[in-house]
């Protein structure tokens, strides 16, 4: 078993190398919304690894998942090529909606009407 620092380091690597493979893949059902990597997550015995996926824009979750799943042996590939390590991590892909969901929350924030001026009141009378 590789220790909890060691894990970090793999995860961190392999984001970054997926990152960087990720555009290059020709699959068209991967080529219209914009993917970005938020994290990855391999598993103590580095034969597994979660790659959690946010989608910007407008696309089919359910054609989005069968692209990447066909595209997985070729970035495990990729992934081995680039990466010194003895097991290359079987892919699983989790389509994350965390930015998509910071995106709203910012654009509901901006449509308050809040002048720079105005406090809070916080009951208090002060």
């Amino acid at each position: 078993m590789a220790s909890g620092n060691r894990i970090d380091r793999i995860s961190e690597e392999v984001m970054r190398c997926l990152s960087e493979i990720l555009p290059t893949v020709k699959d068209p059902r991967l080529q219209g919304p914009m993917l970005s990597i938020v994290r990855c997550e391999v598993s103590g015995d580095l034969r597994w690894c979660k790659v959690f996926l946010s989608v910007l824009g407008d696309c089919d979750r359910k054609q989005l998942k069968q692209g990447l799943k066909s595209v997985s042996g070729f970035l495990r590939r990729e992934l081995a090529h680039r990466l010194t390590l003895r097991y290359t991590p079987e892919l699983v892909f989790v389509l994350d909606d965390s930015i998509s969901h910071g995106v709203h929350i910012s654009e509901m924030l901006s449509k308050l009407n809040i002048k720079d001026g105005d406090e809070c009141d916080d009951g208090d009378g002060r």
